[in-house]
């Protein structure tokens, strides 16, 4: 009777993740198609798009492997990682000759962000209370060290995640959080969009302006501007720094928006929007239909929700190493661990005696 449960069970969940893993490939699959045939249409360059979407693949791959052999050691070392590299690399991103202050400073709040909460699943993935309140005092460092490097960002998603994921272990119903992840990923979007299009009172505007400069918001506008001349596809991936008046006007200018929905719209068109939506949309799919425990995988929920909020009003997916990260971070929330061998099922070393 027991053991048939049990089958039925693991049954269950081979099924749940089948039909995730599914999802997600078809996703990424389209994306990537997506970007090709935008690209071919408007003699666009779809490079930076596909490198993106194979740094989060190949991060999603290694965290399910790491997840699954080592649930506390693999998101445990990726914190710590994270962290190194903000730390002792001045400039995450491939060319730090030419991208300017406004982009580095979104590329570091995501990646103590990821760091944090790679440290936070690490410390409930482990039954050891010592070794738990370490992991929550490396993510408690991690805030620190957001707020030493100059991140206020950075400082408050950080501490932001590592509240969230104490408020984890009380909740019993992941849904619940699952929809309150993607209700607040819409809201933080749909206010990034309501300023762009300036629909919004004009302290609140000033307000924004001051937090996140006037040249990041003529950026958004230009953005704007370029998706209502080809809704449907969009003016191509990246030629948003050849068509957008602020860009080419900029001396040192990386030719990107500042916003991940925003650019998508410019470049992709509304099926390019839909298309990044879908994918944020899996990886919350794939975490509530993951095997691991709640407070894990709301945890990785919370702080890819927070690389989603930096990713709205900044440039942060346009590092590899951020997405990179952020694949991982759901690979390892959404590993199953691979269960221990009874002692009876392992095999007898001893000699046997000859008759």
């Amino acid at each position: 009777m027991t053991s048939t449960a049990g089958a039925e069970g693991a049954s269950d969940i081979g099924e749940r993740r089948n039909v995730s893993d599914a999802a997600g490939v078809v996703v990424l699959g389209a994306c990537a198609a997506w970007s090709l045939v935008t690209a071919t249409v408007q003699d666009g360059r779809p490079e930076g798009v596909l490198l993106a979407i194979l740094a989060v693949a190949a991060g999603y791959a290694a965290g399910r492997i790491g997840g699954a052999l080592l649930p506390v050691a693999a998101p445990g070392a990726a914190a710590l990682a994270g962290l190194a590299l903000t730390v002792t690399l001045p400039h995450i991103g491939p060319d730090p000759e030419i991208v300017p202050p406004l982009g580095q400073a979104g590329a570091t709040a995501a990646l103590l962000t990821l760091s944090a909460g790679a440290a936070c699943c690490a410390a409930w993935a482990t039954t050891a209370p010592a070794l738990r309140l370490a992991l929550r005092l490396l993510a408690a460092g991690i805030a620190v060290t957001a707020a030493a490097l100059g991140s206020t960002t950075g400082f408050v998603v950080c501490s932001a995640v590592l509240l969230g994921s104490l408020a984890a272990g009380r909740m019993h119903h992941r849904g619940v959080g699952v929809a309150g992840l993607a209700v607040a990923t819409a809201v933080v979007t749909g206010l990034t969009w309501a300023v762009a299009g300036r629909a919004v009172p004009d302290g609140f505007a000033a307000s924004v302006e001051g937090q996140l400069t006037g040249h990041r918001l003529e950026l958004w506008h230009d953005a704007l501007d370029l998706a209502r001349q080809d809704a449907a596809l969009g003016v191509g991936p990246g030629r948003f720094g050849e068509l957008s008046t602020t860009a080419t006007s900029t001396l040192l200018s990386d030719g990107k928006p500042h916003s991940a929905p925003l650019q998508q719209a410019a470049e992709q068109g509304v099926v390019g929007v839909a298309l990044l939506a879908a994918a944020f949309c899996w990886v919350l799919f794939a975490l509530w239909r993951a095997p691991r425990p709640t407070p894990v995988v709301l945890t990785a929920g919370a702080a890819l929700t927070g690389l989603a909020a930096i990713a709205s009003v900044g440039n942060a997916l346009s590092f590899t190493t951020v997405s990179v990260g952020a694949g991982l971070l759901a690979g390892v929330a959404t590993a199953r661990p691979l269960p221990e061998a009874p002692a009876e099922a392992l095999p007898d070393a001893r000699p046997r005696r000859s008759a």
